[in-house]
């Protein structure tokens, strides 16, 4: 087809099952490119902007393969596109594919795009491929409700009919330019990167899958509530499930490709079903984008109809020792410094540290940690994160009731499924290298003969407690039901006057109530059951998640 189609590469960095390539295929000319857009620079720690920098560079060494390239500009899309439309740049387009994307800033940033490309007779169009679903299609399906449980979820896929296969790698035309390089990350910032166990690309991101589904058994078995929150055994720096959710949110991985290789495991055998099933977990990761493009304010704390109005303290000294790891919880500070150091924090550590900084001790905004998340993750993705963190603090209407706290000293028995060597904790706390692992969860326990021999001193070593756990827990179980006491919550909460507490986990409940544990129930949470009424629900993160 005559004319120069531009293929916009955004959250799609592949060329496998990328509609927009196969679309632009067709033309004469093919030019593939990425805006590095400031909007993101404060909002994105090196770590994973050196992950999306090492994606691009695999992307543009496989076009190269293919006599091809991707440029790579630097400035706002509504000052770079104008110039590639009008052929004022090296380029000049006539047509423009890419996938689409669902997040308010993507949102206002391709309006202003159609609208320039309509302005100079550039022709736009754009593709549905990050996710299972067309999200804007589907919520603009004529009653549409916004699914806040898997069974819904489930109903709204079942919908949708069958899961198109992933497309295959078209043919491209070569293109021979010069400049707009790939940068290093050294030209972005003067910051190290510390993250070394996840290489970008999308071969490493086939690589992966293909990894995972060598293992039949383990893809057919796979429970996420039962994987380790503290890593492999002997590598505790290996996460305990499958590491595909920074490739699947950067679009990497194809989500459709990583479906259809489930699919291809678990077909005519006895396998795990969702919410806890990988399949499950990429269920999740479509009900939270279905939301997050259907709900009014749903980053935020206030006019969310999917958020609880909780009085929620402002204390940046509490936020940043959470943030630094310095609260005086070996476990939270374990989690909190390997998000820092590597950019990823497995589902259950996420749930921990979440629950802490919110409801469970701190009593900080769910916004603030979520904001650290967005900065530190590999894998953040504002719908997930946003739906997570809504998720944890206990103000959603899928929220498990808010009076089930996390222990930050998980034993054997804890639903956080916390080693007990104390190698987790020992490799990000090198400070409490030495302490005996029967103290390791609450060293300020040790003795002090304990605490000079391990060459840690509680207080001076190491920080004491920042909250004393089960007074800061009474307080703000106290505080959440005040919240919400003689209150009408959000409609989607049925217009209840106290928490309805909707979304039980039955895996921490257990059969026949014997399952493990995360705290004994207190007065507030006794009473409480006798009050709430119950029902089925999520019982865990997504694979995007951890």
């Amino acid at each position: 087809m005559p004319g120069t189609a531009g293929v916009w590469f955004r959250k799609c960095l592949r060329l496998h099952d990328n509609e927009a390539l196969v679309k632009a295929a067709t033309f004469e000319k093919v030019v593939p490119f990425f805006i590095l857009d400031p909007h993101f620079a404060g909002h994105v720690g090196v770590n994973r902007f050196n992950f999306l920098l090492q994606n691009l560079q695999d992307l543009d060494s496989q076009l190269r393969e293919r006599s091809s390239r991707l440029l790579v500009f630097r400035g706002k899309p509504e000052e770079i596109l104008p110039k590639l439309f009008n052929g004022k740049a090296e380029v000049q387009l006539s047509h423009v594919f890419f996938e689409k994307d669902t997040e308010p800033y993507a949102q206002q940033r391709d309006a202003e795009v159609l609208r320039m490309a309509e302005e100079h007779g550039v022709h736009v169009d754009s593709f549905s491929g990050h996710t299972l679903l067309d999200i804007d299609a589907t919520v603009a399906k004529p009653g549409f409700k916004p699914p806040i449980s898997m069974k819904a979820m489930q109903n709204i896929m079942n919908g949708a009919g069958p899961i198109r296969v992933a497309l295959d790698i078209p043919k491209l035309p070569p293109l021979k330019l010069e400049g707009f390089e790939v940068p290093k990350i050294t030209e972005i910032t003067s910051e190290e990167p510390t993250s070394t166990g996840f290489p970008g690309g999308e071969q490493e991101a086939l690589k992966r899958l293909h990894r995972v589904c060598a293992d039949v058994d383990y893809v057919c078995k796979f429970e996420k509530p039962k994987t380790a929150s503290t890593g492999r055994p002997g590598c505790p720096w290996e996460p305990s499930t499958t590491g595909l959710s920074p490739y699947l949110k950067f679009g990497c991985l194809s989500v459709k490709t990583a479906w259809h290789a489930i699919d291809q495991c678990i077909r005519g055998k006895n396998h795990s079903q969702p919410p806890q099933s990988l399949h499950g977990q990429i269920l999740f990761r479509e009900m939270f984008y279905l939301l997050g493009a259907a709900v009014p304010n749903f980053d935020k704390n206030e006019g969310n109809p999917m958020c609880k109005p909780i009085s929620w303290g402002s204390d940046p000294k509490l936020l940043a020792a959470w943030q630094d790891g310095r609260t005086g919880y070996p476990f939270i500070d374990a989690l909190m410094r390997q998000l820092k150091q590597t950019g990823f924090m497995h589902h259950l550590g996420r749930h921990a540290v979440a629950c802490f900084l919110t409801r469970g001790d701190l009593w900080q905004n769910w916004t603030c940690g979520r904001d650290v998340f967005d900065k530190l993750l590999l894998d953040s993705d504002w719908a997930v994160n946003n739906g997570n963190w809504l998720w944890l603090a206990g103000v959603a209407p899928f929220s498990a009731p808010y009076f089930r706290i996390y222990d930050p000293c998980p034993g054997p028995k804890s639903s956080l499924n916390a080693e007990q060597t104390g190698e987790f904790v020992k490799h990000y706390v090198p400070e409490l290298k030495g302490m005996p692992a029967r103290y390791l969860y609450k060293p300020w326990t040790a003795p002090l003969a304990e605490q000079k021999k391990a060459q840690c001193i509680i207080g001076q070593d190491y920080p004491q407690p920042i909250v004393d756990h089960k007074d800061a827990r009474e307080e703000n179980l106290a505080r959440f039901k005040a919240s919400l006491d003689g209150k009408i919550l959000p409609e989607k909460f049925g217009a209840a006057t106290s928490d309805p507490g909707p979304m039980r986990s039955n895996f921490t409940k257990g059969s026949k109530g014997k399952g493990k544990r995360m705290e004994e129930p207190t007065k507030t949470e006794t009473e409480g059951r006798k009050q709430r009424r119950w029902g089925k629900g999520p019982k865990d993160d997504t694979i995007a998640g951890g």
